[in-house]
């Protein structure tokens, strides 16, 4: 601020007066951001990715850019590879683009698909439509199966179309896995024995861009294709990585495959990244990043990172149940363990209870998506996060609650603590 006041003072005539109009504009800007923010404690970043990002990623990330044609850069190449094939769980390849997961999307799209070719997909939610309107807008035909934005992928609906696609028109199917505008998992492993029992060569692409890390999953023992994820969710690393998972059945697709495509070609990545090394300039320091996100994964132990998601879900469904408020998600075995979204009251906007929330206590909480605007909120509870975050999350939204004058029963934070403590793991106490 002192800097900007400094060079008011120090300009002259009608271009000081200019420059002086710019920079008390910025300058009230920089304080209007200060008058608006919280001068104590932690923002709870509570919306269903970007996740909070630990301090231990933040720290490799902060180290100093190393040359990309190095032989220092191909050992974190090899080690970031390798890393994320054990967290898809493939011996397949997993190909890394510096992008967000909509790049992914189309990554998927090109390199399997021909002009017209059509695919078959589901209607879970706003991340399943989305998906739709790039196949559509890159020029594949899409049958869209209709849905509630209430549930997961129906596999007999799957099934039953394909059984009657007797000349194998269909091309893959693409379903999410985690829907993150509605909190509903798909059964991804269901979804594959649908496909075997009609007996169909489709392919299998799946999004799990918000499921990855936090929800089970299997890419080679589902026998899926092409699995596509993001950096941003249960990976707790910033927006800026995503990637394919991709089958050898797929890469035969690709080979015949004539969509355009050149920065997405899984050929050339293929055939560079099992020296380390990319075919361009690689986000370097994100890969730092990921080395660690990978690293906390693997010592937590995967089964024990899904164990948690699934129960701080099952407790903040405790705590909705309690405020006699309504889960979006109709079916339990589809419940989500990264996020949970809330139907709001007949009369009552989900978009004015978040603002009463962000401006009281400093907590963001997922808006409703598409189809679900204003009429949702949604609580992340992925990556990062322990019994306590989950404690002050949902005190904040009781809290929120009665300031926003929205009608709910009192308790909710109490049951969801008498479960966190019933589950909580014993103690280990050393002698001496």
């Amino acid at each position: 601020m002192m800097l900007l006041c400094n060079m008011k003072l120090a300009c002259h005539g009608r271009t000081s007066s200019l420059l002086s109009v710019f920079v008390y504009q910025l300058s009230w800007g920089l304080l209007m951001i200060s008058l608006n923010s919280h001068p104590s404690g932690r923002h709870f970043l509570q919306i269903p990715g970007p996740s909070p990002v630990p301090d231990r990623i933040l720290r490799a990330i902060d180290n100093a850019t190393i040359d990309h044609r190095g032989p220092e850069f191909a050992a974190l190449g090899k080690a970031v590879i390798s890393g994320m094939q054990q967290i898809f769980r493939t011996s397949g390849n997993v190909v890394i683009y510096p992008s967000s997961g909509t790049g992914a999307w189309e990554a998927a799209l090109v390199n399997t698909m021909s002009p017209g070719d059509l695919v078959l997909m589901v209607e879970t939610g706003q991340f399943a439509t989305l998906w739709k309107k790039m196949a559509d807008k890159l020029g594949v035909r899409v049958e869209f199966i209709a849905g509630d934005w209430r549930h997961g992928v129906d596999p007999m609906a799957v099934e039953a179309r394909l059984a009657q696609d007797k000349g194998h028109e269909i091309r893959a199917v693409c379903v999410v896995h985690n829907e993150t505008s509605t909190g509903s998992t798909s059964r991804i492993h269901e979804v594959r024995k649908a496909i075997d029992r009609a007996g169909h060569p489709a392919l299998l692409m799946v999004d799990t861009v918000s499921g990855l890390g936090c929800a089970d999953y299997r890419h080679d023992e589902w026998g899926v294709d092409v699995s596509v994820s993001g950096s941003q969710k249960g990976l707790m690393m910033p927006p800026g990585l995503s990637f394919n998972a991709v089958s050898a059945k797929a890469l035969a697709a690709a080979a015949q495959a004539r969509l355009p495509r050149s920065y997405w070609d899984w050929a050339e990545m293929v055939a560079i990244n099992p020296s380390g090394y990319f075919p361009y300039t690689p986000s370097t320091n994100m890969l730092y990043g990921l080395v660690e996100a990978i690293a906390m994964l693997l010592e937590e132990g995967l089964e024990n990172v899904f164990a948690r998601h699934q129960r701080h879900a099952e407790a903040t469904r405790r705590a909705i149940r309690a405020w006699e408020l309504e889960i979006l998600c109709l079916e339990p075995a589809e419940y989500s363990p990264v996020l949970t979204a809330v139907v709001m009251p007949d009369g009552h906007n989900a978009d004015r209870f978040r603002k009463v929330v962000l401006e009281n206590f400093n907590m963001s909480l997922g808006q409703g998506l598409g189809k679900l605007s204003g009429r949702v909120f949604r609580i992340g509870h992925l990556g990062d996060f322990n019994d306590l975050t989950l404690c002050g999350t949902l005190s904040g939204v009781e809290m929120g609650l009665g300031l926003a004058g929205v009608p709910h029963s009192k308790g909710g934070v109490q049951a969801a603590m008498a479960y966190l403590a019933e589950t909580a793991a014993p103690a280990v106490v050393k002698a001496g």
